[in-house]
């Protein structure tokens, strides 16, 4: 299978892939800050939805919710998980909403899908034009001065007779604004093993760099990447969640 095949069909695993995240945990932060932050209202747009999981838990908390995504598969199991919501064909670098809304969110580092610092400006300008006034634009991002290419992350799970494998890790040469996002995928069945590698170009920044992109729409505050307690980042970690109210 090629990498582009597995990009294609990534919507099969995807839920499994991300199997050992706590989505209502992130996604009630999330709400919590935008309570502390926000304007008080209920619309709200989830940038790189994928599948739609972070979407559901906002239909829970009551809010109107709506995500976009560059895959349509991704959609369309999003659509199947909350049907009350709307879903759009959309790359978060240029999009456009129906309305404003008064949250947009974007979740699990998506953010550095914007293929470099210029596609990430206008990403920024199309969240400030789809912003209410007061409205809360919330991620989670990687400081690229911190980024250690030995780390990675892994876990396995199983789907019927299959036992699945993945592993992520950053890549980045320490210099430039590009790193990539390196993917393996394993499947076990039958004591047979397919192996499937994969790799995704991202922007790089650091958050210094990322709060002077910043600062020209929104009011920004910076927070501990802990989405059990909402704590003001005071460490040196390179993850961090970024709450920025429009001006």
């Amino acid at each position: 299978m090629t990498p582009n095949a597995l990009y294609t069909d990534l919507s099969a695993y995807y839920d499994l892939l991300c199997a050992d995240i706590d989505y209502r945990a992130q996604s009630d932060c999330i709400r919590r800050l935008n309570q502390l932050f926000g304007n008080g209202g209920k619309t709200h747009l989830d940038l790189g939805c994928g599948t739609g999981p972070h979407v559901r838990h906002f239909l829970d908390f009551g809010y109107q919710s709506h995500g976009l995504d560059l895959n349509q598969a991704m959609l369309d199991l999003a659509q199947i998980r909350c049907p009350e919501a709307e879903f759009s064909l959309q790359n978060m670098s240029s999009f456009t909403a129906d309305g404003p809304v008064d949250l947009i969110t974007c979740f699990l580092y998506s953010i550095h899908y914007n293929a470099g610092i210029s596609k990430l400006e206008e990403c920024l300008q199309s969240v400030y034009k789809a912003l209410q006034t007061g409205g809360v634009f919330c991620f989670n991002v990687v400081d690229r001065t911190k980024i250690d290419n030995k780390l990675f992350t892994q876990h396995s799970t199983q789907k019927g007779d299959e036992l699945f494998t993945f592993k992520s890790t950053w890549a980045y040469s320490g210099q430039g604004e590009k790193k990539a996002l390196k993917l393996r995928i394993e499947r076990t069945s039958a004591g047979q093993t397919d192996c499937w590698n994969d790799e995704h170009a991202m922007v790089a920044l650091s958050f210094t760099e990322l709060t002077q992109l910043l600062t020209p729409y929104f009011d920004v505050h910076i927070f501990e990447h802990d989405y059990n307690r909402i704590t003001p980042r005071n460490s040196d970690t390179g993850n961090a969640i970024f709450t920025c109210v429009k001006i």
